[in-house]
């Protein structure tokens, strides 16, 4: 009898463990959760970035994580995104780095110099070398890890009358992200800029709240900004630049090989990205032409550098914000030299 009631016991025993096995086995294998909140719309630079990335971290960890990608301010808006990801609502992030200004590391700002990055190779060299990595670094301090820079092109405005001199700038509204650097190189031509959500510019622009925005070609094309602009005008005086981040506990909390493995998903997802820029740039300006609807204006190398002269002097009134060091160590990766492009 004891045998019987032993071997009962154990037959139910064997039994429970069966039952339970797969409720077992599947708490042991939920994915750690990555939520990647940005501003832009899927079918930009930014957006198919985020998607590579998704697709290529899940592959590379064997499902051990999920990334939810959420696009066009579907979490949060510009203005809470960083405050988001320091609480841990988000884990990932690809703001502009001039949303690190007013997050308390200011020197980021620099990156809004104007004409401190005339062409792609000197970009490249701003932010694929030491000083792009020294940057990153600043950002431990306020619970932000940094991953890589992603590469959105020059910037652009947009109005309803061509801005070809430094005196077409005077008393338009101008939409700028928000950065002292920008709103200064802006004032500089007599402009009245204004910040506001990313995802509030069209209906902005189309109801007379501000009368352009200091943009990229690709965000007036995905966004059809051009749809209630009358003109582009393509002065590429400033790189639009995104840092991708990651919630600094959440990211040292991981295991070495899930980081290794996302590490390396982050850094082909950067070069699949940024090789989408130029392809995107010149896709726009080829559906903004084909439209009809918005003239793309590209001032003359006398009337660029009309303007250039002007914005400029932001430089030397922007040395107390960024500091000397920042800006020299910028001037250092990309040999410019304020007169020299």
């Amino acid at each position: 009898m004891t045998t019987r009631r032993t071997l009962l016991q154990a037959s139910l025993a064997i039994g429970l463990a069966c039952a339970l096995a797969p409720t077992l086995g599947h708490a042991q294998s939920a994915p750690i959760v990555i939520k990647f909140s940005h501003v832009a719309a899927v079918d930009t630079p930014k957006g198919q970035g985020a998607e590579r990335f998704k697709k290529l971290a899940e592959e590379r960890t064997r499902g051990r994580v999920r990334v939810e990608v959420y696009p066009n301010s579907q979490l949060y808006k510009d203005k809470e995104e960083l405050e988001a990801l320091q609480l841990g609502s988000v884990q990932m992030l690809a703001p502009s780095v001039s949303k690190f200004g007013p997050f308390g590391v200011k020197e980021f700002e620099v990156f809004d110099l104007p004409f401190v990055t005339p062409d792609q190779a000197s970009y490249q060299n701003a932010v694929g070398g030491e000083f792009g990595a020294a940057m990153l670094k600043k950002l431990e301090a306020r619970g932000v890890h940094g991953l890589a820079y992603w590469d959105a092109g020059f910037r652009v405005i947009t109005a309803n009358k061509p801005l070809r001199k430094p005196e077409d700038f005077k008393g338009l509204k101008i939409r700028i992200n928000s950065s002292k650097v920008i709103d200064a190189e802006m004032r500089v031509l007599g402009v009245m800029p204004q910040t506001m959500a990313f995802s509030e510019v069209y209906q902005a622009l189309q109801t007379g709240v501000v009368d352009g925005a200091d943009v990229t070609l690709s965000n007036v094309y995905t966004q059809k900004l051009y749809e209630v602009q009358k003109y582009v005008t393509l002065l590429h005086h400033s790189h639009q630049t995104y840092a991708v981040v990651v919630n600094r506990k959440f990211w040292e909390g991981l295991p070495k090989d899930i980081r290794e493995a996302l590490a390396s998903a982050m850094a082909d997802a950067t070069t699949y990205a940024n090789g989408l820029t130029l392809a995107e740039d010149r896709n726009a300006y080829d559906k903004i032409k084909a439209a009809g609807k918005a003239v793309l204006v590209e001032p003359t190398a006398a009337e660029r550098d009309a303007i250039r002269a002007v914005m400029v002097q932001t430089h030397k009134d922007m040395e107390g914000r960024v500091g000397r060091d920042t800006m020299q160590a910028l001037y250092k990766s990309t040999e410019f030299g304020v007169g020299k492009h």
